[in-house]
């Protein structure tokens, strides 16, 4: 069995969180441990990401399966930010006894732009492939530099960004671009449309990832789903709308 790398912080109802292509656990760490000031907190690197070991094939389906597996706490709450949403979002789907409640950070649950459907354009996604394959660093500060765009403290999130993913290596090619294939790839609206568990989507409205759009997408799959968009937030809210985010967590695990 693939090992995957787990740190966890604090006592109470227990939050699992699952972060995003191409970072580890350690890109919230902070985050995680003032959340763990109220709640039990469980970070994992997924599969050839920080610490984690590599998994092949590298798939939704096989992560999602790795990662419900690797947590042993009966009932937990599930949170996912960007692909880690996906992730989250398919455990609650697939093991729906392992999912108390799903929060979902600047998730998409399909996050590919359609006629009818707000994302990102599939032509910047393969771009980033392409990229990938000449230089993955430069690719990465690339993407690096969506996540926080058009935010008001640019420069010093960059910086901490930065810092964040450096305290592990980059993971491989293979692994970059599967992920990038899951992004792709993976059509989960049917699947939120149909979950019994409390939902709470958390988005910014300056994100040039996920746009804020989708949101109202969502709530007209799920019209009992918990939205909040945040004024003047990219795709990395965790970093520059900290508070705000832990009052809406809290909010939302005291409801469920």
């Amino acid at each position: 069995m693939t090992g995957l790398h787990q740190e966890s912080f604090g006592q109470g109802k227990t939050i699992v969180m699952i972060h995003g292509w191409a970072m580890h656990s350690g890109i919230w760490r902070d985050f995680a441990r003032d959340l763990g000031q109220r709640y039990r907190v469980i970070c994992i690197d997924l599969p050839g990401h920080g610490q984690s070991e590599k998994l092949l094939p590298f798939t939704l389906a096989s992560t999602a399966e790795l990662v419900a597996n690797s947590v042993t706490e009966p009932e937990c709450w599930w949170l996912g930010w960007s692909l880690g949403a996906l992730v989250t979002l398919d455990i609650a789907a697939r093991f729906p006894q392992r999912c108390r409640g799903l929060i979902l950070l600047a998730g998409n649950p399909h996050f590919v732009q359609t006629d009818r459907w707000p994302g990102i354009r599939l032509s910047a996604l393969k771009a980033f492939s392409e990229s990938l394959a000449a230089d993955s660093p430069a690719t990465l500060l690339r993407f690096l530099s969506l996540q926080i765009n058009e935010t008001l403290d640019y420069k010093e999130l960059a910086k901490r960004l930065r810092a964040a993913i450096a305290q592990c290596p980059t993971p491989d090619h293979d692994t970059l671009e599967q992920g990038l294939q899951i992004l792709k790839a993976s059509d989960l609206r049917a699947a939120l449309a149909a979950l019994k568990q409390p939902v709470s989507v958390i988005l910014g409205n300056r994100d040039t990832l996920v746009p804020a759009e989708v949101g109202y997408r969502m709530q007209q799959l799920l019209p009992e789903l918990e939205l909040n968009v945040l004024d003047k937030a990219g795709h990395v809210p965790f970093l520059s709308h900290r508070e705000q985010i832990l009052a809406l967590i809290s909010h939302f695990m005291e409801r469920t």
